[in-house]
């Protein structure tokens, strides 16, 4: 199950809105067949690894990552070829959260009196499909916001200046991050600050993601930088019919969703949802940090911690407003923790 998992981790850029799943097959204690989902509209994992192990695959094991699919989308159910096979036993990691599926391909194997075995490795099944997990029971995706800091927790100077907190090496890191998203985060103080582009830098076919700009008031200036990367989406409160038509002239998307003058950010999840949008990334400053945790709309926290001391006029993490009580404390959990080149990434759980 483990090297169906790393094979299914090959696809982490490219699978979405699907879940990345690998499969093995073992006859004899010899693996015989094996593959992963590449993109949706691909062969899915287990009809590869079928393909590859042929006649072998009669009376053998089967290691998959998620339960077998039973309908039929752009391709036929792999239950079904499972069945065809006359595979001895399946083991599945975890069941599949999608609600046309979930427990119907677990019976269905069973009916065909195949042996099944469920939950080996769980939870990094789960983790690796975070995402499509959270769109199918919650309808939203699964988000994490990306911080740089100082040790004193510092995200900008106090004239907002923030390149660069980390070294070389985070910021590459931040890349991956970034390729394994469907879509990008950010608010328009970031984007006057800094005029990032927030595109995937890792190689030329590299798969961007969508640029979200939460803009309540439509300050975006015309020339920034954001405006020449597409997919890209702008969402505001606040209506400036001039900026609009600008906007719109640019072949620009924008879209109002207005919450007593701000954005309201659940709906923007609920409408990445909808696109089928599985894992976004949020890259912002202080201000929209602490708009979705104050919501309790971010999953995970993924921290970068540059040896380097801001001072206390120096931005913070997030604006947020004041506890009076301990028990208003944010709970995190730590997930993760490793030395990316000399600054330290820190990966915290939201409860």
């Amino acid at each position: 199950m483990s090297e169906a998992l790393r094979l299914a981790e090959k696809a982490l850029f490219t699978t979405s809105p699907n879940p990345r799943v690998g499969c093995i097959i073992v006859k004899d204690n010899v693996i015989v067949g094996q593959g992963y989902h590449i993109k949706s509209g691909d062969p899915h994992a287990e009809v590869i690894a079928l393909q590859e192990a042929g006649e072998k695959s009669y009376g053998s094991d089967v290691y998959v990552t998620l339960e077998p699919c039973t309908h039929f989308g752009k391709t036929p159910p792999c239950v079904d070829a499972l069945i065809k096979a006359k595979v001895k036993k399946v083991f599945i990691a975890m069941q599949d959260p999608n609600p046309i599926v979930s427990g119907h391909g677990i019976h269905k194997l069973k009916d065909a009196h195949i042996e099944v075995d469920i939950g080996v490795m769980e939870a990094q099944a789960q983790a690796l499909n975070a995402g499509f997990i959270s769109r199918m029971t919650k309808k939203i995706p699964y988000v994490k916001a990306k911080l740089a800091v100082s040790l004193d927790g510092k995200t900008a100077l106090k004239n907002g200046k923030s390149q660069w907190i980390t070294g070389e090496e985070a910021r590459q890191d931040v890349q991956h991050w970034r390729a394994s998203a469907c879509a990008i985060i950010t608010g328009i103080g970031t984007v006057l600050h800094d005029n990032p582009k927030l595109s995937v830098r890792l190689d030329d076919n590299a798969r961007q993601p969508l640029r979200v700009v939460v803009d309540s008031d439509l300050k975006i200036p015309l020339d920034a930088a954001m405006l020449n990367e597409k997919p890209l989406l702008i969402v505001y409160a606040n209506d400036n019919e001039e900026k609009l038509t600008q906007l719109k002239s640019l072949d620009v998307e924008c879209i109002k969703l207005n919450d007593h003058g701000k954005v309201n950010l659940l709906a923007l999840l609920t409408l990445l949802g909808e696109r089928e949008m599985n894992d976004v990334w949020i890259e912002a400053g202080e201000g929209l940090n602490g708009a979705f945790l104050k919501e309790n709309l971010i999953d995970e926290l993924v921290i970068y911690y540059a040896p380097v001391i801001f001072g206390s006029e120096a931005k913070g993490m997030f604006v947020l407003p004041e506890y009076e009580n301990l028990e208003h404390k944010v709970h995190t959990t730590l997930i993760d923790h490793r030395w990316i080149g000399k600054d330290l990434r820190m990966r915290f759980k939201l409860k």
